[in-house]
C-alpha cells in the first residue's frame, strides 16, 4: 500500500499508540480484566455471554462495545474531514479524549462500569481520529492490522518484491508504542492504582497542545 504521512503524523501515531497501551493495561488490570481499546475479544466474550444468558455480563460488554462505537461517532462529528491536515479539530478531539480519560479514572476508583465506558469512548474517539483520512490506514488502539501489514511486507521481501519500508516502519512504530504504553501503564498501576490514567490523559493533552500550536504557527506563516 502506497501512502504518505507528514513527519508530525509519525510522532502523533506513536504517542497515541502509547496512550492506548497504557489505557488498555490499566483497564485490564483494574476492572474485571476488561480490554477497552479494541472490540474483537470483547465481542467474543459478548457472544459467550449471550450463549450463557448472563445478563449482567451481557450488559457490561455491550456497554463497552457501544461506548467505543460512540467515541468513533463523536470523532466523525468533530473531525468532519477525510484528509489528514493540521487544524484545530484534531486539538478539540484530543482535548475531549483527555477529559474522557480523567472521567474514566474517577469512575474506576469507585469500581463503576462507567470507568470502562469512558475509557472505551476515549479509545474509540482516538482510533477513529487516526483513520478518517484517505491514503493510509492507521490504527493506534489495537495491533492486528499492524502485525498483518508487517507480515505482508516481510513476505513480499522474501519473494524478492520491493520492501514497503514506510509501511513496515509505521507498523513497528505503533507496535512499539503500544507495547511501551503497556509496560509503563502496568508499572504505574502497581504503584498508584487508577491514578496511572493521569499519564495518558496528560500525554494526550500535551500531544493536542503541540498539535494546536503547530497548526497555529503554520496558519500564521501563510
Amino acid at each position: 500500500m502506497n501512502f504518505e504521512l507528514p513527519r508530525w503524523a509519525w510522532a502523533f501515531a506513536g504517542a497515541l499508540a502509547c496512550v492506548a497501551g497504557m489505557v488498555n493495561v490499566v483497564g485490564y488490570l483494574g476492572f474485571e480484566h476488561q480490554a477497552v481499546t479494541h472490540l474483537t475479544g470483547t465481542t467474543t466474550l459478548l457472544g459467550a455471554a449471550l450463549a450463557d444468558g448472563d445478563m449482567r455480563v451481557i450488559g457490561n460488554l455491550l456497554g463497552v462495545v457501544l461506548a467505543f462505537l460512540g467515541g468513533a461517532v463523536l470523532s466523525g462529528i468533530v473531525i468532519q474531514d477525510s484528509r489528514l491536515r493540521l487544524g484545530r479539530r484534531y486539538g478539540v478531539a484530543l482535548a475531549l479524549e483527555a477529559l474522557l480519560l480523567l472521567a474514566a479514572m474517577q469512575a474506576f476508583k469507585q469500581q463503576q462500569l462507567f470507568g470502562a465506558l469512558f475509557a472505551a469512548t476515549a479509545c474509540g474517539l482516538q482510533n477513529a481520529m487516526t483513520t478518517t483520512y484517505s491514503g493510509a490506514v492507521v490504527r493506534t488502539t489495537h495491533l492486528t492490522g499492524m502485525f498483518t501489514d508487517l507480515g505482508i511486507g516481510l513476505g513480499q521481501a522474501l519473494r524478492g518484491l520491493p520492501l514497503p519500508r514506510r509501511r513496515i516502519r509505521l507498523s513497528l512504530l505503533i507496535i512499539g508504542g503500544f507495547l511501551s504504553g503497556g509496560v509503563l501503564g502496568a508499572l504505574a498501576y502497581r504503584q498508584v492504582g487508577f491514578d496511572a490514567l493521569l499519564a495518558p490523559a496528560l500525554l494526550t493533552g500535551v500531544v493536542g497542545s503541540i498539535y494546536g500550536l503547530q497548526a497555529h504557527y503554520r496558519r500564521r506563516e501563510r
